[in-house]
């Protein structure tokens, strides 16, 4: 059986190339966000293998999920769910009422309580809606949880 550690980590700078190989849009060159909250990582006890990572952060007032990923050989396991928690509870220990994210994999979300919220229902930091690409051959959604 496979047991997992989660923990808390300052260094955003790891997370990222796993962010990126799991395909979501990270840049290596990118400073560390503006607002950033807390950065949880999974690792694997056996090995210390990264399988999982999510990184909070605070734009305009609002609570946003910048990254969260899942190592494709342990999805299915409630591990982003268990990160998913953990972003939900500092957001309300630090007052936050609700949550944003762009999502790549929205049943994931919908199944975690978010809905889709239109571009106008979108606060306007994501740089997602500015995208070329933004409906054409990328369809991500913006998504909101209220807490």
């Amino acid at each position: 059986m496979v047991k997992y550690k989660i923990s808390v980590t300052d260094d955003y700078k790891k997370l990222v190339p796993f962010l990126i190989a799991n395909e979501l849009e990270f840049s290596e060159d990118e400073p560390v966000p503006e607002g950033l909250v807390k950065c949880w990582e999974i690792t694997d006890q056996a090995d210390g293998t990264l399988v999982g990572a999510c990184i909070l952060a605070k734009r305009e007032g609002e609570f946003i999920i910048e990254g969260i990923a899942i190592d494709a050989r342990y999805r299915n396991s409630k591990l982003g769910k268990l990160l998913m928690d953990r972003g939900i509870e500092e957001t309300l220990k630090h007052g936050g009422r609700r949550i944003f994210l762009v999502a790549r994999a929205p049943g994931f979300f919908r199944k975690q309580g978010f809905v889709t919220v239109s571009e106008a229902e979108s606060p306007d930091f994501f740089e997602c809606l500015d995208c070329p690409q933004y409906g054409k051959s990328c369809h991500p959604e913006v998504m909101r949880l209220n807490l």
